[in-house]
């Protein structure tokens, strides 16, 4: 299969993705449109300026059909991971990295970043891609979950009671004390012969001899499509059988339908309608030239938020009461409310025809991405996915003036409780990320109007990706130390 690396929000002329394709005028127009229909590529107006961006933003972007000639456009990647689609493997790697190099390991740790946050937000498996009339069966998000479920939770099984006399298992006390006579001996019974009870896996069992065909049959898609190495998935050889062996289609698919009905435990309905899915699709990867299968995220910057509020131990969910404050929790504040809590939301004050005053509560409010505490610091993180391009004759790729003046108020937001709580230290810090090695110290922005009020300055540090994913997918924190705060 062809198989190329493009880059998140870089700009692609045309003919660039037909060299990328490596295909013809025509089926690069057909593969443009496919992925257009599923928002993982969006068209923008051709101009010098747009070809200097590394952000999209919504008044960027042309609805448009694509022209065959493609001259009046520029073609940008909206996603991060992998696309397979018309016989081609893109892997789609992070807007800030800018080697010219294949960035094959980093795009290992990527992969395995968004699986984690897939994971921790309970993502479900994505079996379609797009809407009803652009649906598009998801074949690669069905492999993988095969995949990773196995190596997870082992293969398919069903268990067997199987009484025995005398055996290891749990003793049947009802049926010992029924079906045999015991001695006595100083008053107590002594039973020579004990019912007992274990549970045996049923390894020649339908569903345990077809996942073991599945699985086998999911690897070997993924050694053809060469993405193994880059999931970092073993290839699996667990049986001779093919999934064929089992009958045809329309008989599998009954039967894993019955076994449904009587199957009651989560992780096996899971595996059961993904295994149903994986069967009544036709199971080739490389020969589904209308479908399109992703694995991947159009917001990672969610990623990187969740994964700098792991790394810097974010508190904004902790209550009160556990704090690592300084001093005493004040009496003022409720030990059980959340930092989260603290913050004001609005209210709205009307009168009606009376005259009567009445008030609401808005049920939304600001949310700092990450608070941490560390002895007299009140720290406010913005983890902010951006490119962040500021050299002495030049400034692109910073965040939005909103992003600068929200910043500022949840250090308002917070004044009083740090200062209830002798926090003597306010830091407001953006967390960019880098493919460098090193924590990069640039500067800091500052509107003078807020900064008249005794409010911080906001620093500004680009954060080495590999080291801040390497972290997050250990389980381990970053010490603030680094930062140079």
């Amino acid at each position: 299969m062809i198989s190329e690396f493009v880059r998140e929000q870089k700009r692609y002329t045309q003919r660039e993705l037909q060299r990328i394709f490596h295909c013809q005028d025509d089926r690069t127009v057909f593969i443009i449109r496919k992925l257009k229909e599923l928002g993982v590529l969006k068209a923008v107006k051709a101009s010098d300026d747009q070809k200097n961006l590394s952000e999209l933003l919504d008044e960027d972007i042309e609805v448009t059909d694509v022209d065959d000639d493609g001259q009046g456009y520029l073609y940008v990647f909206t996603f991060v991971g992998v696309i397979v689609v018309a016989g081609r493997v893109l892997k789609c790697y992070p807007k800030y990295i800018l080697t010219d190099k294949t960035p094959l390991p980093e795009m290992k740790q990527v992969l395995k970043v968004i699986a984690k946050y897939n994971r921790s937000e309970e993502q479900i498996v994505n079996l379609y891609n797009g809407d009803a009339e652009n649906r598009s069966f998801n074949l690669l998000a069905v492999i993988l979950y095969l995949l990773n479920d196995y190596y997870v939770s082992g293969l398919y099984s069903n268990t067997e009671k199987i009484s025995e006399i005398n055996g290891e298992g749990e003793i049947q006390w009802g049926r010992t004390i029924d079906e045999n006579f015991p001695l006595i001996s100083n008053g107590r019974p002594y039973y020579m012969e004990m019912y007992t009870t274990r549970s045996v896996n049923d390894e020649t069992n339908y569903f345990h001899r077809l996942h073991q065909a599945v699985l086998t049959d999911c690897s070997r898609q993924l050694e053809d499509t060469g993405l193994s190495e880059l999931f970092d998935i073993e290839p699996l050889e667990l049986t001779e059988d093919e999934v064929s062996d089992f009958g045809e289609p329309d008989y599998i698919l009954d039967r894993i339908s019955k076994e449904l009905s009587v199957q009651f435990n989560t992780r096996k309905q899971i595996l059961l309608k993904t295994m149903y899915a994986y069967v009544a699709s036709e199971r080739k990867v490389e020969v589904l030239d209308d479908s399109v299968s992703l694995f991947g995220t159009n917001a990672f910057n969610m990623v990187w938020e969740k994964v700098c509020g792991e790394v810097f131990s974010n508190m904004l969910q902790t209550q009160l009461k556990d704090l690592p404050l300084p001093c005493p929790l004040s009496e003022e504040y409720n030990p059980k409310a959340r930092l989260i809590d603290i913050i004001d939301k609005p209210e709205w004050t009307a009168s009606d025809s009376s005259g009567v005053t009445f008030s609401h509560v808005a049920a939304d409010t600001l949310i700092p991405d990450i608070v941490s505490i560390r002895g007299n610091q009140f720290i406010i993180f913005d983890a902010k996915y951006y490119n962040l391009h500021m050299e002495r004759d030049s400034l692109r790729g910073q965040p939005g003036i909103e992003s600068i003046t929200k910043q500022y108020l949840y250090q308002l937001a917070y004044r009083k409780f740090a200062a209830d709580h002798q926090m003597t230290v306010f830091r407001n810090c953006f967390l960019m990320p880098t493919e460098k090695k090193a924590y990069i110290n640039k500067g800091h922005v500052q509107m003078n109007i807020l900064h008249a009020l005794d409010l911080e300055n906001i620093e500004v540090r680009l954060l080495p990706a590999e080291k801040v994913f390497e972290a997050y997918l250990s389980g381990s924190r970053i010490n603030i130390d680094v930062l140079g705060l």
